[in-house]
């Protein structure tokens, strides 16, 4: 379960409330004026980082205000919630380039084929 910061309302349950999808996306002067190409660009292309993402959130079983806040994409922890049209905060980015190692289980045997099910049948 995450925990949510609504600016207004304060932590509440992540179920009461709905993602808006990438924050600060900048509506075209002239829309009219768009190629087609262009027009489905500010459409459906996102940045879909790996790493600190900046969204839209509505508190739709509260308040039904929306707010902004940043989000790490690959651990899912918010690291910083804050009100439409304010600044969004400067939070450096986390490289999550090199793979971290492998997890292991102390108590399993290092070797697989010995792992066995609940009635110890192989």
């Amino acid at each position: 379960m995450l925990l949510i910061t609504c600016p207004f309302c304060g932590p509440r349950d992540e179920s009461e409330f709905a993602c808006g999808g990438e924050a600060h996306i900048v509506r075209p002067a002239d829309p009219a004026a768009l190629t087609d190409a262009q027009w489905a660009d500010y459409l459906f292309m996102r940045k879909n980082v790996k790493g600190v993402h900046f969204e839209r959130w509505m508190h739709s079983h509260g308040c039904r205000r929306w707010f902004n806040a940043a989000r790490d994409t690959v651990t899912h922890q918010f690291l910083a919630f804050y009100k439409m049209g304010e600044q969004a905060p400067d939070i450096a980015p986390v490289s999550y380039t090199a793979r971290p190692a492998p997890r292991t289980d102390p108590a399993l045997p290092a070797d697989p084929a010995l792992h066995t099910d609940r009635e110890g049948a192989r």
